[in-house]
């Protein structure tokens, strides 16, 4: 299995670069893991946020291949503790055949045929974070799994 984190627009901040490389980096050694840019959408200003959210699903839906187990970051997802993400992660990588792709939405979220191609939806908090933050958070919560199906010393209880 491999695991893929699909995002709308690119990073912009560099401090975030660097921070997400690292843990990319860091989690090659366990599982394959891409993280895949869509580019922001074009002229947003003459663009409701309807018709915003349905060119970003667009782009999404295209993004996936046969097989993929889609998962989106939402605010009305599931909220896993990192350890029982850890054992969200594992009993994936038994059932999930391909890719197991993360979405993080555009900022106002999934179109409805997004939603309908989804197969579950987590949530990181009840508190809102920035696009950008949020790449960090998540790619840094994928290695923490990694670490404690691993037993190594990086998360503690």
């Amino acid at each position: 299995m491999k695991i893929a984190l699909l995002v709308i627009g690119k990073t912009d901040a560099s401090y975030f670069i660097e921070s997400i490389n690292e843990y990319k980096n860091r989690l090659v050694h366990y599982i394959p893991f891409e993280m895949l840019v869509i580019p922001d959408i074009k002229n947003v200003k003459n663009l409701s946020e309807i018709q915003q959210k349905e060119k970003e699903g667009e782009l999404i839906l295209k993004a996936l291949q046969p097989g993929d187990y889609l998962v989106l970051l939402d605010e009305k997802g599931k909220e896993f503790t990192s350890t029982q993400f850890a054992t969200y992660l594992e009993k994936k990588m038994h059932t999930v055949p391909k890719r197991l792709v993360f979405v993080i939405g555009g900022p106002y979220g999934f179109s409805s045929s997004v939603y309908q191609a989804a197969s579950e939806k987590i949530s990181l908090s009840k508190m809102t974070f920035s696009h950008q933050m949020i790449r960090l958070i998540f790619v840094e919560q994928i290695y923490r799994a990694m670490t404690i199906l691993n037993n190594e010393p990086y998360h503690h209880e």
